[in-house]
């Protein structure tokens, strides 16, 4: 078995190999005002997850970098997509500790910037050779629908007051761990699998981006913001449901910690809280429950998809593969 730093080298290795292609990836300097934001939003840094995914999972079913290198670079492009979008949305005002395209420049930027985004993704989607490219672009663009449903479940829930865990799954599922399932499937594709193998590597995705997700509500509350690269209690100001909130809510009936859960339900967010605030609300998720609830969660979600792992062939890419997981299920941003 090799040794961490071994997946490490490769991980970085692959890593600085994407970000040269996405360095490389916008050939054209006019008009300014799409290229500039669009070269700001591609290498802005970030780890490149997406990338991975679609690597490991080809070199999984017998695929290598080479062959899957285009179509990591698309799905990184769609996850920046997701991220130039939903900043304006979210009226975020940093992404990775720098300011984002719409408050760099406007939002009418970023939302051309974003389009353009999925039509470049495309671009570099469609320059990988195999005889299944239709299945593969099918499996892409099913990932964009599910996202943006996703991300339409994630607005609908910040005005609603009677969310549910089993909503809030399902939105995740869509919104987050769909985009890894599709990375995860697209490389499969890429390396040959059957259709038993991209089941199982698509469910072993779909189960690394749940427990993503519920450790990234998670971290909002308890991370080193400056680390973090934004401001701890996001979700809070902004009113969304996460599970810790909706965790607590439901573990806090007619307490005082129900009440300050329930403003932040009512008034769709604590929209000037400041460190004080956010701290109180930590302190309900905490004695409620929520913050252990979620870390079981984290834990049986990332259960699931290792035993998915043992599913597939014993060879290096599952390896790294099972590398990714753990490292993103210890991350502390």
């Amino acid at each position: 078995m090799p040794l961490m730093n071994d997946y490490l080298s490769v991980y970085a290795d692959y890593r600085s190999r994407i970000d040269e292609m996405l360095l490389n990836s916008i050939t054209r300097k006019l008009p300014a005002t799409l290229y500039e934001p669009l070269n700001y939003a591609l290498n802005s840094g970030g780890k490149r997850i997406r990338p991975m995914m679609v690597i490991f999972s080809c070199e999984t079913a017998g695929g290598s970098f080479g062959s899957s290198a285009n179509a990591a670079v698309a799905l990184e492009m769609l996850h920046n997509f997701t991220l130039v979008h939903d900043d304006i949305m979210d009226n975020a005002d940093t992404r990775r500790g720098e300011p984002t395209v719409y408050k760099k420049w406007d939002s009418n930027v970023a939302i051309l910037a974003g389009d353009q985004l999925i039509g470049l993704a495309y671009v570099y989607l469609l320059k990988t050779e195999i005889p299944n490219i239709s299945e593969m672009t099918r499996a892409f663009t099913e990932g964009i629908i599910e996202v943006c449903e996703g991300q339409s479940y994630d607005k609908e829930f910040e005005a609603r007051k009677d969310v549910s865990i089993s909503e809030y799954m399902l939105m995740i599922s869509k919104k987050t761990a769909k985009m890894l399932e599709t990375s995860a499937a697209v490389g499969a594709l890429i390396g040959g699998a059957d259709k038993d193998f991209i089941a199982v590597v698509k469910e072993f995705a779909l189960n690394i981006g749940l427990a993503f997700q519920i450790q990234d509500d998670l971290l909002d509350i308890v991370a080193d913001e400056a680390d973090f690269g934004k401001k701890i209690g996001g979700d809070i100001v902004e009113g969304k449901k996460t599970y810790l909130l909706l965790k607590a809510y439901e573990n806090t009936q007619g307490s005082a910690g129900h009440k300050l859960l329930e403003k932040i339900i009512n008034n769709n967010g604590l929209k000037n809280a400041g460190t004080k605030e956010i701290e109180e609300v930590r302190e309900v998720y905490e004695e409620s429950g929520a913050v252990s609830c979620a870390r079981q969660e984290i834990e049986k979600f990332t259960d699931q998809a290792m035993q998915c792992l043992e599913k597939l062939p014993d060879n290096t890419g599952r390896q790294r593969l099972k590398w990714l997981a753990e490292m993103l299920m210890n991350r502390k941003i």
